[in-house]
C-alpha cells in the first residue's frame, strides 16, 4: 500500500545536474532574483545605495525591468500603484538606514490601502547585527524595528541559502488576503557573496484562500432575506478581491441600494438604479444608513471617512464582511465575518432569495436630490465643472490617482469612477506626494494606457524629481496640477478653526510649466473652461505631459460638525 507521505517527487537528471555544477560567480544577489523570477515578477521598482549594490548587480545581469525612481519614498508609491493595478506582489528595493525609512510613509500608505508591496532591503554587515553598534554607515539599532508596526509581516535572511524561502514567505504573506507590504531585509555581505546554493527554478507561494464561516453566511443570509430596508457599504476590499459582478447580483437580487466607499470607487455602477454613489460625507447619507435594518458591510472598516468622521450610528443589524481579521467589528457591533470579500459574496449568492422591493430605486433618487439640493446652495459651479470636465477627458479605462488636495476630496465623493480599480488616491494614510510617483507604477503595469495623476502645488512639490523618471522611461501620464498657491485645503480647515489665522499653508512656488519643461516634458497652463480639450489632447499625446490649472477651490461644507 502506498501512503501520501510515501510520495517523494524525485529530480530529474537535468535537474540533479543543473544542482551540482551551478553557474559559477553566482550571489546572494542572484539568489534575490531567480526567486524573484520564479514567482513570476517582472519588473522591480528602487534606486541603490551602497549596501544594496549587490542585489542591483544582480539585477542588472537579469531580465528583470527595473524602474529607477529619484527618491525611496516615491518609488514605494510607484510600487504601490503597480500592485494595485496588477493585483501582484511589487518588489521595492532599497538600501539601509535613510534609504530604507525615506520609504517608510509609502509603506504606510500601502498597509493601509491593502497594496501588495515586497521591499527588499539590504542591511549592515551581519557582524554587525544584533545591537553590536560596530560603527557601519547606515547602522541602526534595530532597522526592522522601524517597519514592524506598519507593514503585514517582517522577514530577514542571514545566510544566501534562507534567500528564496524567505522570499517565498514574504511573497505569500503579501498576496494573501488582506494584501499588504511585507518587508525582507538581507545583509550586505550576504548579497555580495558568492554561493553554493542552485539555481532557483520553482518556488510555490501559492496565497491562502480567505473562506467564510458557512454557519455565519447562513445567518446573514437570513436576515438580509427577510429585511425591509437592506443597504450594502462596499468598501476597498470588493474592489481588491475582484468581486465587483458578485456585488451587483447580490445587490439586485435583494434591491438593496449601494454606497461605496472611498477606497471602494468604483465597485457598484454610478448610475445604477440602486447606486447611492459615493456621498459618505453628508448628513442625507448618513441619516439613510442609519435608517436600514439590515447594513451589509462588505471590504470596509467603517472609519474615519467612511463613517463622516464618526457620526453614523447604525440603527438596525449590521453584518460585517472583511479580510483584516482586526477591522471586524471595530467601529460598531455587527456579526463579523472573517473573510475574503469575493468569496463570502459568493456564499451569500448561493442563499440568498430574490427579495421584491418596487421602492428601492425612489429612496435612491430621492437621497441623492437631497444632496445635490444641499450643494446647490453653496456656490460650488466651478469644483463640480472640473470634475465634470476631467471625467469627459478620461477614457472610462484609465487610471487616476489622486493627491491629498481640494479636488480630489471632492472626487471621492462626487467622480463617477466608472470601472473597479481605475481610481485610487492616498486616503488610506494620507501622505501628500502620492498621485505622480503612483501614476508612474500604473503606467509601467499598464503600458500603452494613458494614466492621470492629479495634485495640487504643494502636493507637487513632493515629486517634481520624478518628472526626470517619466522622461527617462517615456511614461504615458499626463500631470494636472492645481496651482493655488498653498495647502488649500489646510488653509480652509485652518481660516475655520483658528480665526482665519492660516499659519504655514501659504507656500511660494516655481513656474511649474518652465520646470516640467526644463526636464524634456511639454506642459502648458489650462483654464477651467479649457480644461476638457487641454486635458484630453495631452492624454492623448504619447509620453509624459503636465498641465497647470491656476484655480482657488472650496471644499463643500461638512455635516459632522
Amino acid at each position: 500500500m502506498t501512503h501520501d507521505h510515501d510520495l517523494v517527487l524525485r529530480p530529474t537528471e537535468a535537474q540533479t545536474a543543473a544542482a551540482l555544477a551551478p553557474p559559477p560567480g553566482r550571489t546572494g544577489g542572484d539568489l534575490v532574483v531567480e526567486t524573484l523570477r520564479s514567482l513570476g515578477a517582472t519588473t522591480v521598482f528602487g534606486l541603490p545605495g551602497q549596501h544594496a549594490l549587490g542585489l542591483f548587480d544582480a539585477v542588472g545581469r537579469s531580465d528583470l525591468r527595473l524602474v529607477t525612481l529619484r527618491v525611496e519614498n516615491n518609488a514605494g508609491f510607484a510600487a504601490d500603484a503597480y500592485g494595485r493595478v496588477t493585483g501582484e506582489a511589487a518588489p521595492l528595493l532599497l538600501s539601509t538606514g535613510p534609504g530604507a525609512l525615506t520609504a517608510l510613509p509609502a509603506l504606510a500608505e500601502a498597509a493601509a490601502a491593502s497594496a501588495p508591496v515586497l521591499a527588499i532591503s539590504s542591511q549592515v554587515p551581519v557582524a554587525g547585527l544584533g545591537g553590536g553598534r560596530r560603527g557601519h554607515l547606515h547602522e541602526l539599532r534595530d532597522q526592522a524595528a522601524s517597519f514592524r508596526d506598519v507593514v503585514k509581516s517582517v522577514h530577514e535572511a542571514r545566510t544566501p541559502s534562507q534567500i528564496p524561502s524567505v522570499i517565498a514567505e514574504a511573497w505569500e504573506s503579501a498576496l494573501t488576503a488582506p494584501h499588504g507590504p511585507v518587508w525582507v531585509e538581507i545583509p550586505e555581505d550576504v548579497l555580495r557573496s558568492e554561493t553554493i546554493v542552485p539555481q532557483v527554478t520553482g518556488t510555490d507561494a501559492t496565497p491562502h484562500e480567505l473562506a467564510p464561516r458557512p454557519e455565519l453566511t447562513a445567518v446573514a443570509a437570513h436576515w438580509l432575506s427577510r429585511a425591509s430596508r437592506p443597504v450594502i457599504i462596499a468598501g476597498g476590499g470588493v474592489v481588491r478581491s475582484d468581486a465587483s459582478g458578485k456585488l451587483r447580483q447580490l445587490a439586485e437580487r435583494l434591491n438593496a441600494p449601494v454606497v461605496t466607499t472611498f477606497g471602494g470607487k468604483g465597485a457598484f455602477p454610478w448610475t445604477h438604479p440602486l447606486s447611492l454613489q459615493s456621498w459618505l460625507e453628508d448628513r442625507h447619507m448618513t441619516d439613510f444608513l442609519e435608517d436600514a435594518d439590515v447594513l451589509l458591510v462588505v471590504g470596509s472598516g467603517l472609519g474615519e471617512l467612511s463613517s463622516n468622521y464618526h457620526t453614523f450610528f447604525p440603527t438596525g443589524r449590521v453584518v460585517q464582511i472583511d479580510a483584516d481579521l482586526g477591522k471586524l467589528e471595530s467601529n460598531h457591533p455587527a456579526l463579523g465575518i472573517h473573510a475574503d470579500a469575493r468569496l463570502a459574496l459568493q456564499a451569500l449568492l448561493e442563499t440568498v432569495p430574490e427579495r421584491p422591493d418596487d421602492h428601492a430605486p425612489e429612496r435612491v433618487r430621492l437621497v441623492l436630490e437631497d444632496i445635490a439640493a444641499r450643494l446647490a446652495d453653496q456656490d460650488l459651479a466651478l469644483e463640480q465643472s472640473l470634475l465634470t470636465s476631467i471625467r469627459s477627458a478620461l477614457p472610462a479605462r484609465s487610471p487616476s490617482f489622486w493627491d491629498m488636495t481640494i479636488l480630489s476630496y471632492w472626487a471621492w465623493s462626487a467622480f463617477d469612477a466608472k470601472h473597479p480599480n481605475t481610481m485610487h488616491s492616498a486616503q488610506g494614510a494620507g501622505g501628500l506626494g502620492y498621485a505622480f510617483p503612483a501614476a508612474l507604477g500604473a503606467c509601467v503595469a499598464e503600458p500603452g494606457t494613458p494614466v492621470l495623476a492629479v495634485s495640487g502645488d504643494g502636493g507637487a512639490m513632493y515629486s517634481l524629481a520624478e518628472l526626470a523618471t517619466a522622461r527617462q522611461h517615456d511614461l504615458d501620464v499626463t500631470w494636472l496640477i492645481v496651482d493655488d498657491g498653498g495647502y488649500g485645503i489646510l488653509r480652509e480647515y485652518m481660516a475655520d478653526a483658528f480665526e482665519g489665522r492660516t499659519t504655514g499653508t501659504e507656500l511660494s512656488r516655481p513656474d511649474f510649466v518652465a520646470l516640467a519643461e526644463s526636464f524634456g516634458v511639454p506642459a502648458a497652463t489650462t483654464a477651467p473652461e479649457s480644461l476638457t480639450a487641454d486635458l484630453a489632447k495631452a492624454l492623448a499625446t504619447p509620453g509624459p505631459s503636465v498641465l497647470v490649472l491656476p484655480a482657488t477651490l472650496r471644499m463643500f461644507a461638512p455635516t459632522h460638525l
